[in-house]
Order: structure tokens, then sequence, then C-alpha cells
């Protein structure tokens, strides 16, 4: 099958806030479309930077991987200024609205649910741990997983903070992520990409470490 999408890649710079802490993160922005029609996935930190590299393309939804503040923070004002919908899994509503209290997400997103973009599909998975409405989301016809915070090149998205459970994410992981073909490549919430063949020996280090 031929496939028109792509894949385009930002880092957009700001701070990450829970607990009563600040620190300064960079974030990766992913676009997946073609020259006609484009998908966000976690609009972070600069609305200006995102929508330049949309351009005049049509972009279809903002989807949220999680709703930690340094991934949402830019989506409602690049919704206000393409008039695409946010789509966030509601179990992370409560930190959405830490963020965001006067303005929730257009819609939600569900474990299984697919989007559809530039005939790619991408499908919804379910990943809680690092937050309870964690999701990754799958495209088998690019080898790709946009995997937010749950999985990085190294191991597990941290789970020292409020709303996140390390055994939740290790089971995220071996059942929804391991078990994916090991050439997809991850393309995660922050630093650099990985793939499933690279992370999947590890799995009883970092049980072992307890991250």
């Amino acid at each position: 099958m031929t496939v028109g999408a792509r894949i385009e890649h930002l880092v957009t710079s700001g701070t990450f806030r829970l607990d009563g802490g600040t620190w300064d993160v960079d974030n990766n922005v992913w676009l997946v479309g073609d020259d006609h029609e484009v998908v966000v996935i976690d609009a972070a930190h600069d609305a200006d930077v995102i929508a330049e590299a949309i351009g005049d393309r049509r972009l279809t939804v903002i989807v949220c991987t999680h709703a930690h503040n340094d991934h949402i923070d830019a989506a409602p004002a690049l919704a206000e200024r393409t008039g695409a919908p946010i789509l966030l899994h509601p179990d992370d509503l409560p930190l959405w609205k830490q963020t965001h209290p006067e303005r929730a997400p257009d819609g939600e997103l569900a474990d299984g649910q697919v989007l559809t973009v530039a005939g790619v599909e991408l499908t919804v998975l379910h990943t809680p741990g690092h937050a309870p409405g964690a999701v990754c989301l799958y495209a088998p016809d690019l080898a790709a997983l946009f995997s937010g915070d749950t999985l990085f090149a190294g191991g597990p998205g941290a789970t020292g903070r409020s709303y996140s459970d390390f055994p939740t994410i290790v089971d995220s992981i071996r059942d929804r992520l391991l078990t994916l073909p090991g050439d997809t490549v991850v393309h995660t919430g922050h630093g650099g990409t990985t793939t499933i063949a690279t992370e999947a020996p590890h799995l009883q280090e970092w049980l072992d470490r307890g991250f």
C-alpha cells in the first residue's frame, strides 16, 4: 500500500508544573498527515510555532496523549486558531482542569478508537500509569507509535508524582506496547526515538529497578 502521510517533528520549550514543583522541559510535538490535512499530537508550549508548521493545511484534530500541563498548554490557543477539536481521555480530566479550568476538551479518546488522517489510521491505546488517562497512538502503516510519556528510549515514563503508578505503567507497556512489531519506531514525548525491539529486552531490568 502506498502511504502519502508523513511524520513531522517539532521541539518546543517551556515548563512542567505538578505537585508544587516547576521544571524546564523540551517537548516533542508530532504532526502526522500530508500536504492537505494533518493531526497534531501534544500541542506543547507554543501555538504559533505549531501553527506555522501546519501552514495552510487543515488541522483535523489535536490529540493529547495525557494532560500534564507541558503537553496541553498550547492546545486551546491552537484550537481557537484552527477550529480543530481537542481530544483527551476522560480519566485525565482532573489533570486537564489544573491547567485549563475554564476550557474543557472537545471530545474524548477511548481505547481502540481509530483516527484517520491522510489515509492513515491511528489507533488509540489506553496506557495508564504515567497518568490515568495516558494514551499512545499506533499507526501500523507508518510503523510508528506515538508514546507520549508512557515509553521512552531507556524505559517507562516517570511515576513518582500525583496521579501516577509504576505497576500500572509497566502493565501498560508490557501488555499494550511490547506486543507490537519490533520494528515499530517509538516517537516519544521528550527526547529521542527508539524501537519496540530495542526496549522489549529490558522489561525485567525496569521491574528490578522499580523506576
